[in-house]
Order: C-alpha cells, then structure tokens, then sequence
C-alpha cells in the first residue's frame, strides 16, 4: 500500500533493507481457554471457521518458490498484470528462504515508499504481507509480517479515507482514490517461525492490513473505490489496461467492467 496524500499518520519512508522483525509480544496468543464475552466470543469464532472452510480449497505450499533476488522497486507488478488476480497459496513451510523473502518484501516496500506490501504484488503467489505503519525502516517496532492471515472479526462502524497502491501507478504517478474500510479488526496470523497469534487493529493501522489483505484475496484497489473515485480514475486504468494489452498480446486479463 502506498500512503495516501494526507494520511493520519504520516509516513517518512526511506530505501534500505532491514532485518525481519516478528509481530512484537504486546498481543500474544491467549494462554489457557479463551475467554467467553457473551455472544462476540462466538460470533469470532464462527466467522474465523467460517473462513478456515473457505481456506480449505486453498493450496499449501511445501516450497517457497525461487525468485529473482535481490528484489527492487522496478519488480512490483503494475495493474492489470493478471498474477495480482491469482489464486494465492498458504504457506505450509517456515525456513530462512521464507524469513528472506519477508526480508526482501521490506525492503522493496520502502524502497518504493510504501507502508505495505503483500507477495503476489511481486509476483510471488503466497499468503504473505509485510506493513510498517509509518513507513520508516528506522521504526522496526512498527514492522509487520503476517503469514497465512485472516480476519476473524470487523466492527460494523467504516471510516472513508484516500489510498493508494504500489501496483496502481501510470507516468502521472500514483492513483488515488477514496474507500471504505472497517474502523477496527481482529486478526489471525502465523510468524516466520510458524508460531500462531492475534492482532487487535485500528484505524490507519486496520486501512494498511485490510488493504495488503485484499491482495492476498485477488481484490484490487480499484475494486475498492468508492463510485466518485472509479469514475475520476477510470480514464488512467482503461489506460493502463490498454497498455498492458498492447505489450502482452494474447494475455488475458481483466478489464473495468
């Protein structure tokens, strides 16, 4: 995810690779049995079993699948480049070829300025994120990877703000535009250890994984759009599509509708 032109917190993103830090101890796995808060317990539950079925269809991998390393800012798939749209496997492998491709994906990520990233946006088909809130690679705190995630609950209350995205970029630069996300989530997630934990997201925080997320369920940004900004932005992704047609002749691909 690129940050928006006047995000709540304001990135300071800077080149450089930095090492991978797991998602800090402030929201470990419960221990012992989890806590019953009346009907919001179970609703969680439901919904997280309810995507777990879903996941069912979902291949795993044994094999992280070999990449042209090191990666950089100029590998980021642009739209429509069908590999954003395909189906994403699980990651059923946790070993330093994994913990360097999360190392790579940061890298990339601030590279190209960015506050999030997710694999298939390098071409790499897995279910695997990488965010830092603010963007800065000198705040390691604030760095994310989350393999396998999922939500397993959103608020009802949605907050409209702009975003943009590392894969929605023409010569004029980024496309922006306004979507509606969940003003808070709860999140499940593996870490490069393959060790199982929750998040509590909200706000900017909850707009950043919600959007690398989408990613991983083949949902663009431009899907996300609210009508007013599909419609501002419609002539640069046409656009887009008509160029990416052009170089790739016989390449199906998905066009606005």
């Amino acid at each position: 995810m690129a940050p928006p032109g006047a995000p709540p917190v304001p990135p300071a993103a800077r080149p450089g690779a930095v090492p991978v830090r797991d998602p800090p101890p402030t929201s470990p796995p419960p221990e012992g049995p989890p806590r019953r808060g009346g009907g919001s317990f179970l609703l969680r539950e439901m919904a997280a079993r309810r995507e777990e079925e879903a996941e069912g269809a979902v291949p795993t991998v044994t094999e992280i699948p070999a990449w042209a390393s090191p990666l950089g800012a100029k590998d980021i798939v642009q739209y429509p480049d069908p590999r954003l749209r395909a189906p994403n496997a699980k990651v059923g492998v946790f070993d330093d070829r994994l913990r360097a491709l999360a190392e790579e994906m940061l890298a990339v990520m601030y590279e190209d300025d960015g506050v999030g990233l997710a694999a298939p946006q390098l071409g790499i088909n897995l279910r695997l994120m990488v965010f830092n809130e603010e963007g800065d690679p000198a705040q390691k705190d604030k760095e994310r990877v989350l393999v396998n995630p999922r939500i397993v609950s959103r608020s009802k209350k949605t907050d409209r703000g702009e975003e943009g995205c590392l894969s929605f970029r023409d010569a004029g630069g980024l496309l922006l535009g306004d979507v509606d996300r969940a003003r808070d989530i709860r999140v499940r997630a593996q870490d490069l250890e393959g060790r199982r934990f929750e998040l509590s997201l909200a706000g900017w925080t909850a707009r950043i994984f919600q959007h690398e997320f989408d990613h991983l369920q083949g949902t663009l940004l431009a899907d996300r759009f609210v009508p007013e900004s599909l419609a501002a932005q419609r002539g640069r992704l046409v656009a887009m599509e008509d160029a990416f047609a052009a170089a790739h002749p016989g390449t199906e691909i998905r066009r606005l509708q």
